[in-house]
């Protein structure tokens, strides 16, 4: 699955390195009323219905912009102006939840736990019981600040149970890590095209009930993202609402496709999992130390210390693994000097295998003996 290209690798939570195939599929021009364009978003939106398991529930709208763009439109659209929303945080993506909520002006309250911390239910459950006026509670399934994993069932049972609804930012699990509409309770899961089903970046998506979406009705605070809007003109004319993301929404049917292939979540996820195996002895056997204990660690990206030599400085790293043919993310977080690798996108251990030759080039080539941090 070695991508045979000259550009460097990405072994980042998206943009990803894509297959040939996706990338081939945008070397051909489409019309946003071409009938044939029509399909493919109708089989982009059924497809990704059917890796959710919401069929008979839920309804797929896409919308043009990152995942972010999908997360604001989910918001301004679900949540009523007097409703509240709780916001299990324990990353940077739930912080971002929160702002977006700040500035579309909807009531949050937040519960907030440590970056290296998995949302525990218990306290979800107490939140929720303290707090009558919370109608929405908003989850972040993986945290791609840090890697770490979320119990998504336990916090959906929770929710359901006290009669709230949840909506579940599952941007860099959706495609690799099982999420079932038909049992468990959520009222959206919203993800994007250029994460775990290895498309290209440029549409976000939106999986929502569709009873919860037919009431939401002229309640965006937004005309562009507005969900419903989105929704019912695609329903009534097989056409998005404004100029989509042609060659994106072709790319994304080739990776979709090529997902199926491939065996499902289920393989992709065992996939991921091989390259973080991979990724974390080969990291291990260098001296470095993973933020996250294996029991919390997702098999999306692994955060790492940085060493703790005098000459380690993670922008020059950067720049040597770059010349190497690698590209990695530096750390999201404020209080630990870390960097993150991906393990998502078409590559395999044979591309975790070169990237841990390349570490090892690199620290040698900066002065840095090994990974070995100080006392954190």
């Amino acid at each position: 699955m070695e991508p045979s290209v000259s550009y460097p690798i990405l072994l980042t939570p998206g943009p990803l390195t894509t297959s040939e195939a996706t990338r081939m599929a945008m070397l051909r021009d489409w019309g946003s009323w071409d009938t044939a364009f029509h399909a493919i978003t109708a089989s982009v939106c059924a497809d990704i219905i059917a890796i959710a398991g919401g069929e008979t529930t839920h309804v797929c709208v896409p919308l043009q912009g990152s995942g972010t763009f999908a997360i604001e439109a989910t918001l301004g659209t679900l949540v009523p102006a007097d409703g509240k929303v709780l916001v299990l945080d324990n990353g940077a993506y739930a912080q971002r939840a929160l702002r977006i909520l700040q500035v579309i002006r909807r009531d949050a309250e937040v519960l907030r736990v440590a970056e290296d911390e998995a949302i525990d239910a218990r306290r979800v459950a107490a939140a929720l019981d303290g707090d009558d006026r919370i109608t929405h509670v908003v989850l972040v399934h993986c945290e791609t600040g840090t890697g770490i994993l979320n119990a998504l069932a336990a916090i959906a049972e929770t929710v359901a149970q006290r009669g709230r609804r949840l909506i579940v930012d599952a941007m860099s699990s959706f495609g690799a890590l099982p999420i079932d509409l038909a049992v468990t309770p959520i009222e959206a899961v919203v993800a994007a095209s250029g994460k775990c089903l290895e498309g290209v970046p440029g549409i976000g998506f939106v999986l929502a009930r569709r009873d919860a979406l037919a009431a939401s009705a002229g309640r965006c605070h937004s005309l562009a993202l507005d969900l419903h809007d989105q929704w019912t003109y695609l329903e009534r004319t097989a056409q998005w609402r404004y100029t989509p993301p042609t060659h994106v929404v072709a790319a994304l049917k080739a990776a979709i496709d090529q997902h199926r292939a491939e065996g499902g979540v289920s393989a992709r996820g065992a996939r991921y999992t091989a390259n973080r195996r991979a990724l974390v002895a080969g990291m291990q056997r260098l001296g470095f130390r993973t933020l996250l204990p294996e029991v919390l660690q997702s098999p999306i990206i692994v955060t790492f210390h940085a060493p703790g030599h005098p000459a380690w400085n993670f922008g020059v790293f950067y720049r040597e693994m770059r010349d190497r043919g690698f590209v990695l993310y530096p750390g999201k977080l404020t209080r630990i000097d870390t960097f993150r690798v991906g393990c998502i996108g078409a590559i395999d251990t044979r591309t975790i295998a070169g990237m841990l030759q390349a570490v090892a080039a690199s620290l040698t080539a900066m002065g840095v003996p090994d990974g070995a941090t100080s006392a954190v």
